[in-house]
């Protein structure tokens, strides 16, 4: 993973310009595919931030995502822009912080009606609760002069369909009200960037500033007018999370680089990783053995990663004999812990990509056994680091 680096999405250029101005000295990057991202820092800061534009709706932002997440491995996905207000509660040039993404347009068709069958992608803990800590802060938004009310962030769902919603009326705008009432904006990408970051194992927080109402008043010269507000309040809020994001990053690595200088104390140390038991040990060394005691795994080389890769893929097993790992996640667990150790193998920085990606996948199959999570977690910052 990078560090220091979070990236940025839009779907329009206004939004885009919007969190361009940000930055300071962006430099084009291009992907091998021919998507261009442009890579700055946070005014003032050394927090760095990949920009992308992925256009209109959800599939375009879920390939886009995944291309982002794949090339650069970022802190974090946030997805900045402009939205409509579905409620009175959020006013115009509020920004709202999704808790939770709902894709409206699953359903099923019948005789007495369209069935609801959505699907939702809830905001990891840590991101949103750094989001809650700087609404409290309340300290990110610009100076606008003139402006009489200073926008709020406000935290709810978010509502993400195919279509623009500008109506108050039609019978799919109340359809969305009747089933999707603790919506408080509604757009068109959020499901695909919640969707490409569940499954890669990156986190992602949609932001959005309200520019209307999503009730027929969309092409107005009012919308006009506040489009540009609401994506500058976006882009405030969200380059203020991404420097939070970065810091917080920073600070867990020192405190790991200070375990790690800690646990160097200790010329042999002994870890045992068998399930719920315990060793005792009086011995000057212990010899043959690449296990710790309070120490995560110290991968320094390419075969160091691959024989912890092996030593966890034991662990796995042992989990999944005493049932504690179902067989389906096993068998979605191996194939990714394989594909991780096969790029290790290759020992190239983008093979090393690769793996980061599988191990953090891994880690989300296995999110239930904080054991199996706390032994892969160095893991997967030992191949970001190789890459």
């Amino acid at each position: 993973m990078s560090n220091d680096l979070v990236v940025i999405l839009t779907a329009l250029n206004l939004e885009y310009q919007a969190v361009r101005r940000k930055l300071a000295s962006p430099q084009v990057h291009r992907h091998e595919r021919g998507t261009r991202f442009e890579v700055g820092t946070v005014q003032g800061t050394s927090c760095r931030v990949a920009l992308g534009l992925t256009n209109k709706g959800n599939h375009s932002a879920a390939v886009i995502a995944e291309r982002a997440i794949q090339e650069f491995s970022p802190v974090a996905v946030l997805f900045v822009g402009v939205a409509g207000a579905l409620w009175e509660s959020a006013r115009l040039g509020d920004v709202v912080m999704a808790t939770h993404v709902y894709a409206y347009h699953g359903g099923t068709s019948e005789d007495d009606g369209l069935k609801p069958r959505p699907r939702v992608w809830e905001t990891a803990h840590g991101i949103s609760q750094l989001g809650l800590h700087l609404a409290r802060v309340n300290d990110w938004a610009d100076d606008m002069p003139g402006h009489v009310h200073a926008p709020q962030v406000r935290f709810g769902a978010i509502a993400a369909g195919e279509v623009v919603q500008n109506s108050k009326i039609s019978a799919e705008a109340r359809w969305i009200r009747q089933h999707y009432n603790d919506a408080l904006a509604i757009e068109m990408e959020a499901a695909g960037v919640a969707q490409a970051g569940h499954l890669n194992g990156a986190s992602v927080a949609i932001i959005r500033g309200i520019s209307d109402r999503a009730d027929g008043t969309k092409s107005s010269a009012e919308d006009r007018n506040w489009q540009p507000r609401a994506a500058a309040n976006a882009a405030a809020f969200a380059a203020r999370l991404a420097v939070e994001l970065v810091g917080e990053q920073e600070q867990i690595a020192m405190s790991q680089e200070d375990r790690a200088h800690r646990a160097g104390s200790f010329k042999e140390s002994v870890s045992n990783t068998a399930h719920n038991s315990t060793v005792g040990i009086m011995a000057g060394s212990v010899k043959e053995s690449s296990v710790y005691v309070n120490a995560d795994p110290k991968v320094i080389s390419p075969a160091d990663l691959v024989a912890e890769l092996d030593s966890f893929r034991e662990q796995l097993k042992r989990h999944h004999a005493e049932g504690a790992v179902d067989d389906d996640t096993d068998r979605e667990a191996q194939a990714e812990l394989g594909f991780a150790r096969r790029a290790a193998r290759e020992n190239t920085p983008e093979s090393y990509k690769r793996a980061t990606m599988a191990l953090k996948r891994l880690r989300g199959l296995i999110a239930e056994s904080p054991e199996l999570v706390s032994r892969l977690a160095p893991l997967v910052v030992a191949a970001g680091d190789l890459s």
